[in-house]
């Protein structure tokens, strides 16, 4: 139960990060491109590479799981989940699993795109 708690609280903070963000993003550079959301993408995703490489290479064993998953899970979860994606990504490619990862990335955008094409026919369709 402990381990939900600590990701319910980093998520909470990385939510309020990245609508921070999308808020700075919007006023600074305009609503015309999706400046936020690119932003909070390249931004997480580089956290996490930095979070991944220094648990696996540096930290030792001074890190707790738990202060892993607030970390990554809960606050990078919270910020964008974009970074867990491409860590997963880069992980399948790191084991030589090219066409694997090819696929997973592939797939994740096109099927995470149609999700929310057949979501909103659906809510017209049943508001119309």
């Amino acid at each position: 139960m402990k381990s939900y708690l600590l990701v319910f609280l980093g998520a909470g903070i990385g939510g309020a990060l990245r609508h921070s963000v999308n808020v700075s993003c919007a006023r600074y550079c305009g609503t015309a491109f999706p400046w936020g959301t690119l932003t909070v993408n390249v931004v997480g995703s580089f956290i996490m590479g930095v979070l991944a490489g220094w648990l696996a290479f540096k930290a030792g064993e001074g890190w707790s799981q738990p202060l892993r998953l607030f970390l990554t899970t809960g606050i990078l979860g919270g910020f964008t989940t974009f970074s867990a994606f491409s860590l997963d990504a880069v992980l399948i490619w790191e084991r030589g699993q090219v066409g694997i990862a090819a696929t997973y990335v592939v797939a994740s955008v096109v099927l995470s795109i149609a999700g929310l094409v057949a979501g909103l026919g659906m809510i017209r369709a049943i508001s119309a």
